[in-house]
């Protein structure tokens, strides 16, 4: 048994619906694409490769064309976690890089796991990696015109949970932060809170960072479904409080039956998964 499960984000609901179709068919593509390569990879290999993926698409909050920080730097940050190992790894407001999450891969081999600002700098130069500014045109724009609004716009992290066919699973997250925040802001994203695995579920959130860590949503999912045996019966109590304590933030998740799981507070959230039966891509 494979299954699959991906974000972009959760927000409000979409002012252009086109802009919205065509988030919804490029997701689903790369879902399809991104099961096709799960046949034939580890779990762990299939979410940092999607990931990549969704950090190399402009129209997500991560790597290439992600949001800005308020001194107009892209301070980008990504874990990874090994379920099958219990392993983390997480790379913090890294800059001038294309794709953090092959920095979180990198990481995984390390003694020190997760790394941040500085220390993110100086590892990815002695891992040769090279120089990209994932600033676009369109990102700094959209920097300018929120400074001068002095509001943020929803607009998407990623993640990806996946089961691999000897039964292991993992969770990757990735992001550009939540736009406009003070320099060096740390996001939920890079931290347990918002990516967590283990041998029996798998968890990637997305949402409101600081609502994000103060449920420690990802690891509280994963750590009560393993108590009870029952990630659905987790995902019902966990968000049933967050509601109470008008938390803004979705999470998606795999258990290690390939049963997916889905749950938000806010008004969408861009989901699609994928596993021998069923298949979805989603808005809601």
């Amino acid at each position: 048994m494979t299954s699959l499960i991906l974000h972009v984000g959760a927000g409000t609901y979409p002012k252009n619906l086109e802009r919205a179709k065509q988030i919804q068919k490029k997701l689903k593509e790369i879902c399809e694409k991104g099961y096709r390569f799960l046949k034939t990879h580890t779990a762990v290999e299939t979410v940092v490769e999607i990931v990549r993926w969704l950090e190399d698409w402009p129209e997500t909050n991560a790597g290439t064309g992600a949001m800005l920080q308020s001194d107009g730097a892209a301070r980008l940050s990504a874990s990874l976690m090994d379920g099958h190992l219990m392993r983390f790894s997480a790379i913090i407001n890294v800059e001038r890089i294309k794709n953090p999450i092959l920095l979180a891969q990198l990481l995984q081999k390390e003694e020190d796991r997760i790394l941040a600002s500085e220390g993110a700098n100086l590892f990815t130069q002695k891992k040769g990696v090279k120089f990209f500014d994932p600033r676009t045109k369109e990102s700094l724009e959209r920097w300018q015109r929120l400074l001068k609004s002095k509001t943020r716009e929803k607009y998407g992290t990623v993640g990806v949970c996946a089961l691999d066919r000897k039964g292991h699973l993992a969770a990757a997250t990735s992001t550009g932060g939540k736009g406009l925040e003070r320099a060096g802001r740390v996001s939920d994203s890079a931290l347990p809170a918002g990516n967590f695995a283990n041998s029996y579920a798998a968890i990637s959130a997305t949402g409101l960072g600081e609502d994000i860590v103060e449920e420690s949503l990802a690891s509280t999912l994963v750590m009560r479904a393993t108590d009870l045996k029952n990630l659905s019966e987790s995902f019902c109590e966990t968000f049933r409080k967050a509601k109470q304590r008008n938390r803004r933030f979705a999470a998606i998740g795999l258990d290690k039956k390939g049963n997916t799981f889905w749950n938000q507070t806010t008004e969408i959230l861009y989901y699609a998964f994928q596993d021998p039966f069923n298949s979805g891509i989603f808005h809601l």
